[in-house]
């Protein structure tokens, strides 16, 4: 960044992992420059703000921005508490946010539509490196403007991109037309939203931990309201990765979530529908029929989509990407999280050296940086920034020293040759393909969210999603 060194930094996102981002560029002398898309920082997490996290308050704060906090007198929440979603923003977001060494580098209502380098779209290369980056910002105040920056940080999460309802990565037939049937992905049935599920039928559609949250509280909402009737879809053989690893999961509240998952299935109260993968849906007067690949139909009158988040790659087109083929993640990460092989949710900790592109000095981190792939924690995204905010300092030794500790799922699925029985932290190992690694280090902090691969999940909740910042699923 030495030829833009007067030029700020763009953070695209105002969420945990962006303003985490902001907070290590301050802490190294750099100057960032925020735009949110929505009203205010955490937005998009205001919109699940009634979720439990799954794991403790100490896993979901980033070192750099409580240094910053605490310096302004901030009282830090109980470590081992799980807090929700709201309390997230009450208590750590809005304040980090407030602080006018934030404050005054964030833009609020500022939707990025396109990131490209300075007079060069990416068929050209001559002096590409030290070309500044162009931001260009739809503002609230109605007017699109373009910013020139040193560097840019992508933070903007998966949210606003859900997964279609349909098989092949493509939405069901009929689901555009369905659309006044279908729910946000994380509603919240027995408070804001509960008019619209109370007594009725309804359908949820994912196999994580949103699906696992949403289906727990309607069994909730169908005790006060005992005409209220609850399926469940899957497009797997079974629900088993959905109930997780009970005792052994290193977060005993996400334990506890499938355990109780299980109960409320053998019980009945959820009616499970297993190896349903959507073909097509049709509303009808009353509801909607959704029909399976293998001709099978269910009738509900509203129908909750949990199939997870793909990122927004559309703001990136004029920038040369090297992304996995399979999950749009940066190339090296790819492998390392794709849910085809590897399903622990403990990920060798990575940063700017794993997830640089060919443009130089432009990152994708947090929730984005997982593409479609599952199982996104934010303790991993705080580590990611920590190391681009030191590679963009020119700081490569800090910049390549990662270290990450998150506990175990209690579950794995991995490549032959990789096993699960290792301790409940991830070490500096990047070679590690699951959870096999050598001496572990203690370092970051994990969240509770999901947003799977192309069939399922977003916030790992009750537990927290960045609902997350964690990701997790699909409708495999």
């Amino acid at each position: 960044m030495d030829s833009a060194k007067n030029l700020p930094v763009a953070v695209i996102g105002a969420g945990p992992v962006g303003l985490a981002a902001a907070a290590h560029l301050i802490e190294r002398g750099l100057e960032p420059l925020i735009f949110e898309a929505g009203p205010s920082a955490g937005a998009a997490i205001e919109q699940w703000r009634h979720i439990r996290l799954f794991s403790p308050w100490r896993f979901n704060i980033d070192a750099a921005a409580v240094r910053l906090l605490e310096a302004a007198g901030w009282e830090a929440p109980r470590p081992t508490a799980l807090p929700y979603g709201g309390e997230l923003i009450d208590r750590y977001l809005a304040p980090l946010a407030a602080l006018p060494v934030i404050s005054s580098r964030l833009q609020t209502g500022a939707r990025v539509i396109a990131v490209t380098r300075a007079g060069m779209d990416k068929t050209h290369t001559r002096n590409r490196e030290i070309t500044p980056f162009v931001v260009r910002v739809q503002h609230q105040d109605g007017e699109t403007r373009d910013h020139t920056v040193a560097g840019v940080i992508d933070a903007s999460g998966t949210w606003s991109t859900r997964n279609p309802l349909g098989t092949s990565g493509l939405p069901a037939i009929g689901e555009d037309s369905a659309a006044d049937r279908i729910s946000s992905p994380l509603p919240d049935v027995t408070g804001r939203d509960r008019g619209a599920f109370a007594g009725r039928r309804v359908l949820v559609v994912g196999a994580g931990h949103s699906a696992a949250n949403t289906l727990i509280s309607l069994a909730d909402l169908a005790k006060d309201e005992p005409g209220t009737r609850i399926l469940w879809a899957v497009r797997g053989a079974s629900a088993e990765k959905v109930y997780g690893g009970g005792d052994a999961d290193g977060l005993p509240a996400r334990g506890q979530l499938g355990a109780r998952l299980r109960r409320l299935v053998e019980a009945g109260t959820i009616e499970l529908h297993t190896g349903f993968g959507i073909a097509s849906l049709k509303a009808l007067d009353s509801g909607v029929t959704v029909e399976s690949v293998d001709g099978r139909t269910l009738e509900a009158d509203v129908v909750v989509p949990c199939t997870g988040f793909r990122p927004d790659l559309d703001i990136l087109r004029e920038l040369r990407l090297n992304l996995d083929p399979a999950v749009e993640a940066p190339v090296e990460l790819g492998p390392l999280i794709d849910p085809e092989f590897h399903s622990c949710g403990t990920v060798a900790p990575h940063g700017a050296k794993l997830l640089a592109h060919p443009d130089k000095d432009f990152y994708i981190v947090g929730m984005k940086s997982y593409g479609r792939a599952p199982t996104f924690l934010l303790a991993t995204g705080y580590e990611q920034v920590r190391s681009v905010a030191a590679a963009l300092a020119g700081d490569r030794e800090a910049a390549d020293t990662v270290q990450l500790e998150l506990p175990e799922t209690g579950v794995c699925s991995a490549d032959a040759g990789t096993s699960c029985d290792v301790p409940a932290v991830v070490a500096v190992a990047s070679e590690s393909s699951c959870c096999a690694a050598p001496e572990p280090v203690l370092v970051g902090f994990p969240t509770g969210l999901s947003h799977g691969r192309s069939g399922e999940d977003q916030p790992a909740v009750s537990l927290l999603h960045e609902p997350s910042p964690e990701k997790e699923e699909s409708n495999a």
